[in-house]
Parts: structure tokens; C-alpha cells; sequence
């Protein structure tokens, strides 16, 4: 509870809408990216592909109205892309299953 001065209470009620606001836009966020990864899970790459740019998008989108922290968007537009183009990689080559070469150390 806000204390009884008139600023503390207009503050309550700011805060309590910046909370609602960033909650739908979290939501939303959030959407897109499962919506993604259930297209990934489904082999249907090219419409993974398409919902991921939206995605990237509605993650831009959240940064810049303060909903999410910019490095947070940043880092789940490269993780959703690394999935999608693990996803082209397996589809290309079955054979692969879209595993990344391991890293070689050098003789010593």
C-alpha cells in the first residue's frame, strides 16, 4: 500500500498501469516465440521463418516501449534464430540432423 501522501498514491497508480501494459506486451511476445517453435517442432521451416520475423519484430517492439530490457530482446532474437536455421540446416541434410561440427583442439 502506497503511503498517504497524494504523490505516493499517483505514483501507485502509474505503476500499476506501466505493470498491465508490460504484462499484455510480455504476453504477446511470448506468444510469437512458442508460436515459432511449435512451427520448428512441425518441420514447417519456410512458416518458421516468416512468424520469426514477426517475432523479432514484436521483441523489437517490447524493448523500445521498456517491457523487456534490450540486451533480453537481443538475446532471444539470436537464440529464436539459431533455431530456425538449425531447423533449415536439419531439413537440408537429414543426414546431419542439423548438428553444429564439434570444435577440433589443437595438438599440443
Amino acid at each position: 500500500m502506497p503511503k498517504e501522501t497524494t504523490s505516493a498514491e499517483k505514483a501507485a497508480r502509474a505503476a500499476e498501469k506501466k505493470r498491465l501494459r508490460n504484462k499484455s506486451i510480455r504476453s504477446e511476445t511470448k506468444t510469437h516465440l512458442t508460436h515459432v517453435e511449435k512451427l520448428i517442432e512441425n518441420k514447417d521451416i519456410e512458416s518458421a521463418k516468416q512468424a520469426a520475423v514477426v517475432s523479432i519484430s514484436t521483441l523489437d517492439r517490447a524493448a523500445k516501449k521498456g517491457a523487456i530490457h534490450p540486451n533480453a530482446a537481443s538475446r532471444r532474437k539470436s537464440r529464436l534464430m539459431k533455431k530456425v536455421n538449425k531447423a533449415a540446416i536439419a531439413q537440408a541434410n537429414p543426414t546431419e540432423s542439423g548438428k553444429m561440427p564439434r570444435a577440433r583442439r589443437p595438438k599440443s
